[in-house]
């Protein structure tokens, strides 16, 4: 109330100013954005802002970081998250029950309706502050919320944690375009208890399992639940898969036990970077009947929202696949690399519509070959030894993702 007579007192006087002065803005003077002029989604993410007291730009990069502020009506992702925060509701995630639960909002329209949902990413990340120790002045300073964010994702570990809270913090600093905009900005995250934490996959750990096959990517190792040791058939596909989630939620979800599925790398949708999660000797549970055969490669983003397929993304991969090709004698087309809808006994669309196989593919044959720098013996010498390493394991049930 005092917020608004203020505001309304400002505004008389900036009138009676003008009256007196007889200053009138000529027709070519530009309008300044007003409330009205804001989005629909803007304006949700402002009164949530307001209401619990996180920053709106927190608020908006955190949503942007899950969903590209894209609620896929409603639609759950892999990790049955739903919403433009992706309010998750899963055997280890509640963030879902408990925005309910702070917000008094029904756990249906918390899925579904998008104002309700970013009220109850508000409320989260408002609890996580307090439970941080957050003053009402740490409150208003964007900087100071980088613990609140890295408990948001509700990673495995530190290391992941700090993976998804520097990509947050990427956003926050580079900017975010379109219905509820950022503005970029110089910044320096305030770590707290991570500033001795290395982000999950980072160079120099200085340990001969942390190592990824292909030498671009991190290597962050997915639960030993969700793959199955060695393969039963030597491997002749990549097979192209899009994450229905964001990049750093997917391998959290992938180091969970409870997840049942994997796949051997992942990629970003901004920047192209690489996550190894499974090894190519062994076997990710990524496409049911394609899993004893299949290469698995996990795209950032959802089927429906084409923006997520950038051309950082593209290249990344198509030079990644075209490396897997290379080492184990795959053709470079579409015989030798598939869609995960493609794979007999699955009733996914991913890649889906959005996904340009044409260019993707034109990719992959740039380059060349790779000199057999990658391979000593047969497709299946995945220790470069010269023999085959096709070994029998036990596998309790082929999820996909």
């Amino acid at each position: 109330m005092v917020r608004t007579q203020s505001r309304w007192l400002r505004g008389a006087i900036v009138l009676a100013a003008v009256a007196l002065t007889g200053a009138v803005a000529g027709p070519s003077a530009p309008a300044t954005a007003g409330p009205a002029a804001r989005s629909a989604l803007d304006s949700a993410f402002l009164r949530a802002a307001g209401e619990f007291d996180v920053p709106r730009d927190v608020l908006v990069a955190v949503g942007y970081g899950e969903t590209r502020l894209d609620a896929h009506e409603g639609k759950p992702s892999q990790a049955n998250g739903y919403g433009v925060m992706h309010l998750v509701s899963n055997p280890t995630q509640h963030s879902l029950e408990r925005a309910a639960e702070l917000t008094g909002e029904p756990v249906a329209r918390l899925k579904t309706i998008t104002p309700a949902n970013i009220r109850g990413g508000a409320a989260v990340l408002r609890e996580f502050a307090d439970a941080e120790g957050l003053t009402a002045a740490d409150r208003s300073r964007v900087a100071a919320w980088y613990p609140v964010v890295a408990k948001y994702g509700a990673a495995v570990d530190d290391a992941t944690a700090r993976l998804y809270a520097d990509q947050v913090y990427d956003l926050l600093q580079h900017g975010i375009p379109g219905a509820a905009p950022v503005r970029a900005r110089r910044l320096e995250p305030e770590l707290g208890r991570y500033a001795t934490v290395a982000p999950a996959g980072a160079a120099g750990i200085g340990l001969a399992a942390a190592v990824p096959e292909y030498p671009a990517a991190r290597w962050v190792p997915a639960n030993g639940a969700n793959y199955g040791v060695g393969r039963s058939s030597r491997i002749t596909t990549v097979i192209i898969h899009v994450t229905q989630g964001s990049y750093a939620g997917t391998v959290n979800w992938f180091q969970n036990p409870s997840a049942g599925v994997s796949a051997h790398y992942v990629v970003k949708s901004s920047n192209g970077e690489i996550t190894q999660m499974v090894r190519e000797g062994d076997t990710a549970y990524h496409a049911r009947s394609g899993n004893a055969y299949g290469v698995g490669i996990e795209h950032e983003g959802y089927v429906d929202n084409p923006a997520w397929f950038t051309d950082a993304m593209y290249r990344s991969s198509a030079a990644l696949t075209r490396y897997l090709c290379d080492k184990y004698g795959i053709p470079k087309d579409r015989n030798g690399i598939k869609g995960h809808y493609e794979i007999p006994g699955n009733d996914h669309t991913d890649p889906g519509p959005n996904w340009n196989w044409d260019y993707y593919l034109s990719l992959v044959n740039q380059g060349g070959g790779s000199g057999g720098r990658y391979l000593a013996g047969s497709p299946t010498d995945f220790t470069g030894d010269g023999r085959d390493d096709v070994v029998a394991f036990t596998q309790g049930s082929l999820n996909d993702v």
